[in-house]
C-alpha cells in the first residue's frame, strides 16, 4: 500500500519491496535468519512473530530500517484474510480443496486418530517444487501435532 506520496507505507509491502530489489527468495531470507523458508514468509506476510535477534538478521539482511523491529516481533492477529472466498486463484483452490475434501480429511483422522484436530500451533508447513514430465508440481506438507478433545 502506498501513500500520497508515492511512498510505501504497509510494512509486508515495504519488506516485499526490498526484497524484490535486492533480488533474493524466502529461502535466502531464511538462512539469513536461521529459520525455515515458509515461517519467514509468514511473518513477512504479518502471521507470525520473530524474536529481537532474527528481526534484527532479518532488517540487516534486507538493509531495512529498524523502525520494521515492532512489526516483526508484535504478535499477530491470526487468520487475516477477508471471510469472502478469496478472489485470487491460488488461494481460491485453497478454500476449493477444503471444500471438496475437506470432510475426506476429516474421516480420515478421525478414523486414524480418533476424535480431535490437527494443531495449527504445534505445526509445520513446506512447500516444494517436484519435477515432472508433464508439468512441474506443486508438493505441500501440512504437518501438525494431532490433539485429541479430552472429556472431563
Amino acid at each position: 500500500m502506498a501513500n500520497k506520496a508515492g511512498e510505501l507505507s504497509n510494512p509486508t509491502d515495504i519488506i516485499l519491496a526490498a526484497k524484490k530489489e535486492k533480488g533474493v527468495t524466502y529461502e535466502q531470507i531464511a538462512e539469513a535468519v536461521g529459520r525455515h523458508k515458509v515461517w519467514v514468509a509468514a511473518v513477512i506476510q504479518g502471521q507470525a512473530s520473530m524474536n529481537e535477534t532474527e528481526a534484527r538478521a532479518l532488517i540487516e539482511y534486507l538493509d531495512l530500517d529498524e523502525s520494521l523491529l515492532g512489526f516483526l516481533m508484535d504478535i499477530p492477529m491470526k487468520g487475516s484474510l477477508e471471510d469472502t472466498v478469496p478472489a485470487d486463484p491460488l488461494l481460491y483452490r485453497f478454500h476449493e480443496i477444503t471444500q471438496v475434501y475437506g470432510t475426506t480429511m476429516k474421516e480420515i483422522i478421525h478414523e486414524e486418530f480418533g476424535d480431535g484436530i490437527m494443531s495449527a500451533i504445534d505445526f509445520e508447513l513446506d512447500v516444494e517444487r517436484k519435477e515432472d514430465p508433464s508439468g512441474d508440481r506443486v508438493v505441500i506438507t501440512l504437518d501438525g501435532k494431532f490433539l485429541p478433545y479430552r472429556k472431563w
